[in-house]
């Protein structure tokens, strides 16, 4: 590695990682400039079970991580935290060492003490958020919720959210139901389990019309009885176009928590972006993303049942009217082209413009 870098990127993830990937690579891949980029143990995930089965993994990326700090990058963008086992020290030196260093995050880091078992707890990312938030040059917020915490504990902080390239979706063409309707969500095993807030509303409206529900990039069943109307698809770029265009209706159901609040409605601008319908619980970012889309919130069973319903009574003309609306605010206000000139001046490269 060479003793003075220009340009470094640290990511916990590899590119599979919906956030890595979002964050940080397709960004990249737009920028004409040379980054070194470290994802730690280049895994799709940093759950300590994963970890665990990859000890050489790990402790060469922790070695990787003591070359980088010594090489002391001209330009740093950390994206989320440097290492998963790390309690804020490798955050602070890494953004302390560089000349100019960008912390970047996504989620509500800052509320995420480590629940869900010991492992987690020993390195709560809490801590590492404002060890980063602290210690960076500038901070970029996925959205004004997690900038407005940001902004107060540092001077410069900039809103770029989790932008989607429309280009790569295939845009939905026939907003006439499927027989029987489908239903659908996209995302990862880990939250997978927030379809289970409203599982009394699917199974209600599978009940009435025979529904079914497509999951887009888990393949392991862990919904209990509403397996019997679920049908999976593996996650990879070209699945995840194909399926969301023969879709009905996104679902993106959340729980009413502070972690939720701070999310960036990925999901959502996904839908959008292949012109599909959607349902979505409003808190955070949803609720605008949602006015935008000028599509509808729901909020429990009984909302859920209600609106999904309306949905699918709508004419095929309705439907088709959201999900074009949806696609076009995409691409305004979503996009990698909209918000490149922002991005390329919070890392003052360039061709950026405030």
């Amino acid at each position: 590695m060479d003793r003075h870098l220009d340009h470094c990127a640290i990511t916990p993830y590899s590119r599979r990682a919906g956030s890595s990937r979002v964050r940080v690579f397709e960004w990249l891949d737009r920028v004409d400039m040379d980054f070194t980029v470290n994802s730690y143990a280049s895994l799709a995930d940093a759950a300590p079970t994963r970890l665990a089965r990859h000890p050489v993994s790990v402790a060469r990326a922790e070695l990787r991580l003591q070359r980088l700090a010594s090489a002391r990058p001209r330009r740093l963008l950390l994206h989320r935290e440097a290492s998963p086992i790390s309690r804020g020290w490798w955050e602070r030196r890494l953004l302390t060492c560089a000349e100019f260093a960008v912390y970047d995050f996504d989620d509500a880091l800052q509320w995420d003490l480590g629940a869900g078992g010991l492992a987690r707890r020993l390195a709560p990312k809490a801590d590492k958020a404002r060890t980063a938030v602290r210690h960076a040059d500038r901070v970029i917020a996925g959205n004004d919720v997690l900038a407005d915490w940001a902004a107060q504990r540092h001077g410069d902080v900039v809103v770029i959210p989790s932008c989607v390239a429309p280009e790569d979706y295939i845009p939905k063409t026939s907003y006439a139901l499927h027989d029987p309707p489908r239903l659908g969500w996209l995302g990862s095993p880990h939250n997978e389990a927030y379809l289970l807030l409203v599982a009394g509303a699917l199974e209600e409206i599978h009940s009435r019309s025979g529904a079914r529900l497509t999951l887009v990039g888990t393949t392991k069943r862990s919904l209990g009885r509403m397996e019997a109307f679920i049908d999976r698809v593996a996650w990879s770029p070209d699945s995840q176009g194909a399926a969301l265009a023969d879709i009905d209706i996104g679902l993106m159901p959340l729980p009413t928590t502070a972690y939720s609040l701070g999310k960036c409605g990925y999901k959502l601008l996904q839908y959008g972006a292949a012109g599909l319908p959607a349902v979505a619980t409003p808190i955070g970012v949803n609720a605008d993303i949602l006015r935008q889309f000028q599509m509808p919130a729901a909020r429990g069973d009984g909302e859920w049942t209600e609106v999904i319903q309306s949905l699918l009574d709508s004419s095929d003309a309705a439907r088709e009217r959201l999900g074009r609306t949806a696609r076009a605010v995409v691409g305004r206000r979503y996009s990698f082209d909209a918000w490149r000139p922002r991005w390329m001046a919070a890392l003052e490269l360039v061709g950026g413009t405030p």
